[in-house]
């Protein structure tokens, strides 16, 4: 716990700022951040365009600049290659037209895998292909709070299980907590209006410092572009407006390789976009993002066409659909594409049905949702805490985090290219790799026993494998005693040579972990306290 203490207490602090373009170095998927000097005059959001094209070799790549208020502007790039890279402004002003310079990219340091991709059709890996499975939680307006709460939020997440965090950038303007205090993202008129041409560079730098600081921890940045909530000005935006609101935050926040767009939550209660409305946005954040994120959108109550090609994943609000998991891994099948169940409902005890789910219910979501190939996100709303983890990050109070810690140990040590369901839709769902790795989950359903019985696929006659049974509540790994040998049933199903069943406790949130060991001395069968 002190290491966790003293990162989080450096990470306040501001450690790993943006590499500058006068260091001439940054790091295999850091930031290269070239800083110029230009016109403050007029309206530099609106009027001035400015990008840099940056080569190694025949690889090119343009990414857009923006404006950060004092005459400054920035153009930002996160270098996919080590070596040497070159850069040339474009511009329709002089004095940011034509620049050029060189930098060096040194390899990725410890922990640095740089950007999360899609792998292997229905899971996620980052760039270096070490596998990437997502814990994520929800936090929709922590960094729109205090200072203190921020950093509060941030000393949690370093202690907590969780490698993603969905979040708003835009503030609820009525929000009760005073939010609109705060800096806000675009420029203050005189009366309490605002101007929409126009950013607040201030407002911005404070996501960069969280964002940075997530990075720091390993934890992904679901970005939510829109959202319905407490009158927010993302609401007012004209059509042009908010083009030119999405590739400022596109220029400004791409860079940072722990980046995800999520181009509203609940999309469907926007009543001022329309689903054409969507489609055009995910269209122009895929077109002006050089390092191609991770893309989705949220919904309530209408599931948007996550076929369209710019959607790399399925982001789905649904709690009924992890509560067995042949429902869940429908969404795999029509879509072919990760599924992440970012809400199914919350730990908590509010009035409202969303917020009323048992620790043990929502641990079983995760499980039901793992054992179907996908992913399923947390949430936490106690009506009589102040900081309400939801809205407002602060502390997580809930029992489910911790159960989900052990959830996350069970996945690293899983098969490196994901789970995909084995043999669907029968009565014990089971995911894996067939013929090598099996995790069965038997939910709510106490059995005392488990004929030992795999379906066909990868398996033969003769292959031992060891069986641990797994208290997802409890948090235990018991070992069962002994190999299972596999020997042919019928033309679906081989069992155990010895017609051996596995003994289970009779209790609910049951699991078992099964792994084929044909490459090591079987294991002799032996009394529990080992006579």
């Amino acid at each position: 716990m002190l290491r966790v203490g003293l990162l989080a207490a450096g990470l306040i602090a501001g450690l790993s700022p943006v590499a500058r373009a006068a260091e001439a170095v940054t790091e295999q998927w850091g930031i290269f951040d070239l800083t110029l000097a230009g016109p403050a005059t007029g309206n530099p959001f609106r009027d001035v365009k400015v990008s840099a094209t940056f080569t190694q070799g025949s690889a090119s790549v343009t990414a857009d600049g923006f404006y950060d208020g004092g005459g400054t502007y920035r153009v930002r790039f996160m270098p996919d290659q080590p070596g040497e890279w070159r850069y040339t402004t474009a511009s329709d002003t002089p004095e940011l037209n034509g620049r050029t310079g060189a930098f060096t990219v040194v390899t990725p340091s410890p922990g640095n895998h740089g950007p999360v991709r899609v792998a292997h059709t229905y899971h996620f890996a980052y760039a270096d292909g070490t596998p990437y499975k997502p814990i994520g939680t929800t936090a929709y307006s922590w960094v729109n709070g205090t200072e203190a709460q921020q950093d509060l939020t941030v000393r949690t997440l370093a202690a907590s299980p969780f490698n993603k965090i969905r979040m708003e950038i835009l503030p609820r303007v009525t929000d009760s907590r005073g939010t609109a205090s705060r800096p806000m993202p675009f420029a203050a008129l005189s009366g309490g209006e605002r101007d929409f041409t126009r950013y607040d560079p201030g407002f911005f730098q404070q996501v960069e410092k969280r964002l940075g600081q997530l990075r720091e921890l390993n934890i992904e940045a679901d970005l939510i572009l829109f959202h319905p909530y407490g009158k927010n000005d993302g609401l007012r935006l004209s059509a042009t407006e908010a083009d030119g609101y999405l590739r400022y935050v596109v220029a400004r926040f791409g860079a940072y390789r722990n980046v995800w767009w999520s181009l509203a939550n609940e999309w469907d209660l926007i009543r001022t976009r329309t689903e054409a409305d969507f489609v055009h946005y995910g269209e122009l954040v895929s077109a002006h993002d050089p390092f191609h994120h991770l893309l989705s959108i949220h919904n309530s109550a209408v599931i948007f066409n996550h076929t369209l090609p710019w959607i790399t994943h399925a982001s789905i609000q649904n709690g009924s659909a992890v509560e067995a998991s042949d429902r869940a891994e429908l969404y795999r099948d029509v879509y072919r594409k990760p599924v992440v169940y970012d809400e199914v409902k919350y730990e908590g005890n509010l009035p409202q049905r969303w917020g009323q789910l048992t620790a043990e219910e929502m641990v079983h979501r995760f499980w039901e949702g793992t054992v179907a190939g996908t992913y399923v996100g947390h949430g936490e709303a106690y009506a009589d805490d102040p900081d309400s983890w939801l809205s407002h990050g602060g502390r997580l109070r809930g029992q489910s985090p911790a159960r989900l810690a052990f959830l996350k140990t069970i996945l690293a040590d899983s098969p490196a290219q994901g789970l995909d369901p084995i043999d669907k839709w029968q009565d014990t769902p089971a995911a894996g790799v067939p013929g090598q790795y099996y995790l069965y989950y038997f939910g709510l359903n106490t059995p005392t026993t488990w004929p030992f019985q795999l379906y066909k696929n990868g398996i033969r006659d003769g292959l031992r494998f060891r069986v641990e049974v797994i208290d997802t509540w409890g948090m235990t790994v018991t070992p069962v005693p002994g190999d299972f040998v596999t020997k042919q049933k019928d033309n679906y199903n081989f069992t155990d040579d010895q017609g051996r069943a596995v003994a289970l406790t009779g209790k609910p949130y049951l699991a078992l972990r099964i792994r084929r060991v044909d490459d090591t001395p079987a294991v002799p069968l032996t009394a529990p306290n080992g006579e």
